[in-house]
């Protein structure tokens, strides 16, 4: 979606917008950014292929509405609602839970959509050039496996002793507009560009054909409404950047007066059996030197518990948050107080008492669907290849695939089900119904996607083999679902669609030639990244986009694909990606890079049309 903008020359408002924010300017003329026809073409280019765009809203029209008006009558429309611009109602729909309760999700207007992504794009450069650098949600080049990397990184160098999870009651449906109108107003004095938001704050939502008020939250289903949700929490992000500062206290904890003393001893002996004369007495000193080795390397050479040391550690994604602390339990529960009552204060919010909580480090803290525990300091020591003997593996930080975590997907797949066989649950794989309807190639797709998305997401797991069983559960499961829609047994299907040692589906390509697409059964060996420092560090955007645009790739007078130098170029253009054959080499150097466009010259252009590009 980002790429769309060198579609456009939009890409340098967008980076000067960033740098002006940067520079703490005060905007007073975003309407007019809005308002412009680059703007609206681009929001327009970037909603197309947006599912939600094809879904009805009120006024019952999709995306083939607007794709029906010609771009001029496109941005006309546009600039005719902003006029005198009121947001049409929400539909409102009810989602079905697993725990057999629903949840609400939002579906505005095609119009509203494409206004909302107006907005966005001229949003979010002004707000990310201010954003704190350390929360991961809903943002530009940032991912839920940044901000677990974060989690894991602190807690991993800081060593921890507590983690308060902090849970706000429904933090998206409990904002307040007031509040949120004043955060703007900072760095935003276009007082059309604020009424705007909060038309789009209070526009409401129907349900049952009953039009109801909104006087909280942010519009549901919204484009705009993440931007909004970081935009209000960045406050307390900045609030808990400054309370880290009058937290945190000592430069270092303090040596363990103990270790101090048995390094000092350890010394003395080494000077006497360096002047030791018989070889009882080097013997006798060679042992009593060992003997201390043992006692040395099982205690810390630091106090753990240093009183005039302490330390708060922070990361946010969306409202997820991680706390870590430093000190004593008393420090940790004052850090809970304090946040309660700044957010009660400030931000108009709630937090939950049952899950807001104070966890020892030792113990498992929950963040972002993982694990994270602190294995605990041990005494023992063990020893090593060469002879010697070392310090246990302890006091270090595992991340950990909940079994809650994966029993809860493959119930919300429809691919198993569970059985209570003498008080022990087992879980059984079950067909999947909405499935059978569709080809065997489309189905295995669907398997594919799934197994591949969870997987990849736990891939820095410590006990990743535990992705085992769910593999499994879905690999039967995809049997079953072959075996319902065929009116055969399971078995039957596995020696049908058995080739070699894999489960795969054979098909014909566009071009008429025989493929084979394997059932996904990729390594579960853990993911070292991003476990390193260097992983952890994200560098700032520049701007929006980060290729080079389009208009840059054209003036280079090089062809991608065969890297000759000449003036004349050519562009070509594939509709997905996902569609291309990599059996050729230009198709899968596309999908390398990433982009459905190439420039190449004459030469390579007609190769690749011929099929016959090397």
């Amino acid at each position: 979606m980002l790429r769309n903008n060198e579609y456009y020359d939009f890409q340098a408002i967008l980076d000067n917008l960033y740098a002006e924010s940067c520079n703490g300017r005060c905007f007073r003329n975003l309407m007019e950014l809005i308002r412009k026809e680059e703007n609206i073409l681009l929001a327009y280019r970037n909603i197309k292929k947006n599912k939600g765009s094809h879904t009805k809203g009120v006024d019952g029209k999709t995306i083939t509405y607007l794709s029906g008006l010609h771009p001029e009558e496109l941005v006309t429309m546009v600039r005719n609602k902003l006029d005198n611009y009121f947001p049409q109602r929400v539909r409102r729909v009810e989602i079905p839970k697993l725990d057999g309760r629903t949840r609400p999700l939002g579906i505005p207007t095609i119009k509203d959509r494409l206004v909302q992504q107006c907005i966005l794009q001229v949003l979010e450069p002004v707000c990310e050039a201010k954003f704190f650098k350390h929360s991961y949600g809903f943002r530009p080049l940032r991912s839920a496996k940044h901000a677990i990397a974060r989690a894991y990184f602190l807690a991993q160098v800081a060593h921890l002793h507590y983690v308060v999870d902090i849970d706000i009651k429904g933090f998206f449906d409990n904002i307040d507009h007031n509040v949120m109108i004043g955060i703007l107003r900072k760095r935003i004095k276009d007082e059309r560009f604020l009424r705007l938001i909060r038309k789009f704050l209070n526009a409401g939502y129907m349900e049952d054909n009953q039009v109801h008020q909104s006087y909280s939250g942010t519009p549901q289903g919204g484009i705009i409404s993440p931007i909004l949700a970081n935009i209000y929490l960045d406050q307390f992000d900045k609030y808990m950047a400054e309370f880290k500062k009058r937290f945190d206290r000592g430069n270092k904890r303090a040596v363990n007066v103990e270790y101090r003393k048995l390094s000092d001893k350890r010394i003395r002996l080494k000077r006497k059996l360096a002047k030791a004369k018989t070889e009882e007495e080097k013997q006798s000193l060679l042992e009593s030197i060992w003997e201390l080795d043992k006692v040395h390397k099982s205690i810390p050479c630091k106090d753990p518990m240093d009183e005039n040391f302490r330390r708060l550690q922070y990361v946010r994604y969306a409202d997820d948050f991680l706390i870590g602390i430093i000190g004593a339990k008393e420090d940790a529960q004052a850090v809970k107080q304090e946040i309660g009552t700044y957010i009660a204060g400030q931000l108009k919010l709630e937090l939950s008492d049952e899950k807001t909580l104070v966890t020892k480090a030792t113990d498992r803290a929950k963040f972002l669907g993982f694990e994270i525990r602190v294995t605990p300091q041990s005494n023992h020591t063990k020893k090593t290849k060469s002879g010697s003997t070392a310090r246990n593996y302890s006091g270090h930080v595992m991340l950990e695939v909940p079994t809650s975590a994966i029993q809860k997907k493959l119930l919300e797949l429809g691919a198993m089900r569970i059985d209570v066989r003498n008080g022990t649950e087992i879980w059984q794989p079950t067909h999947r119904g909405k499935l059978v309807g569709r080809t065997d190639l489309s189905i295995l797709d669907q398997y594919n996607g799934e197994i591949r998305g969870f997987c990849n997401y736990y891939a820095i797991a410590n006990n990743r083999s535990k992705l085992h069983k769910f593999r499994y559960i879905m690999e039967y499961s995809f049997y079953k679902t072959l075996a319902c829609k065929y009116r055969t047994t399971k078995r039957k299907i596995i020696v049908q669609y058995r080739i070699g040692k894999d489960i795969g589906v054979k098909f014909q390509d566009k071009h008429g030639k025989e493929r084979i697409r394997l059932l996904w059964q990729g390594s579960l060996a853990r993911d070292p990244y991003p476990l390193g420092k260097e992983a952890d560090i994200i560098h700032k955007p520049k701007g929006i986009l980060k290729k080079p645009s389009l208009g840059a790739r054209l003036k280079a007078n090089r062809c991608e694909w065969c890297g000759k130098e000449t003036s004349v170029l050519v562009m070509h253009q594939v509709r997905t990606l996902k569609e291309l054959d990599e059996s050729q080499p230009w198709a899968a150097f596309m999908k390398k890079i990433n982009r459905k466009t190439l420039v190449v010259c004459e030469s390579c252009h007609t190769k690749i049309h011929s099929a016959d590009c090397e």
